[in-house]
């Protein structure tokens, strides 16, 4: 079931409030990326729970508004990506002030620094991966009629993030280190945080952006 149909030409409230909300989650995963958690047997780069939040919304996305505005709020994530980095480039090209103290500067170029491999892994990442979800979920909505949520939220989220793991890392590393052990723990600790985390929050993503949609027809 779709969210309910608004005036022509008015942009539904949810289309609205989660496309800004998933252009920051865009912006802020590579940032969270600098650091590793321990989460138990898992060690992860903490980035993954902002592109959980990505793959969430595109799934929501799917279920309120249809494949189609599921897929260009993923392209339209391209340019708030694009962006930042773009302009993470200019102000690190900038010259400090000669007041800053040293270790801040060094720590702010350690953190949004990076090598070009690493740039064009997370976005080519990031667009086939989220795509792919989208694509799963709407096909498994239309085998099973919309009945199950939770299931193509949890199917499309662990076989996107499958995929994520495996170009990003083989873009960023193959080469320079062995990446098979880091990339079957990212691939364990990613498909079991999808399995766990994405279902509840789609559905309550979902509930939210009905009821903001229905509150404006009110």
């Amino acid at each position: 079931m779709t969210s309910q149909p608004q005036r022509p030409g008015a942009i539904p409230p949810s289309l609205f409030f989660y496309s800004i909300f998933y252009g920051g989650m865009v912006c802020i995963a590579g940032v969270f990326g600098n650091k590793q958690v321990d989460l138990g047997p898992f060690a992860v780069e903490a980035g993954i729970f902002a592109f959980l939040l990505i793959v969430i919304t595109s799934s929501a996305m799917v279920e309120l508004h249809g494949e189609r505005r599921a897929r260009q709020l993923v392209l339209t994530g391209f340019v708030p990506l694009i962006v930042s980095l773009l302009l993470s480039f200019f102000v690190l090209a900038l010259p400090p002030s000669p007041d800053m103290d040293p270790e801040r500067l060094k720590a702010f170029q350690l953190m949004m620094g990076g090598t070009p491999r690493i740039w064009a892994g997370g976005i080519i990442a990031y667009g086939i991966s989220t795509m792919l979800n989208v694509a799963i979920f709407s096909r498994i909505r239309e085998v099973e009629h919309g009945r199950f949520l939770w299931l193509r939220a949890a199917v499309a989220s662990g076989l996107s993030q499958a995929v994520d793991t495996v170009i990003f890392i083989t873009i960023a590393f193959y080469g320079v280190f062995p990446i098979g052990e880091l990339m079957l723990g990212q691939l364990l600790a990613k498909i079991t945080l999808s399995l766990i985390l994405v279902p509840p929050l789609v559905q309550l993503f979902v509930s939210v952006g009905r009821k903001l949609d229905a509150d404006s027809l009110s």
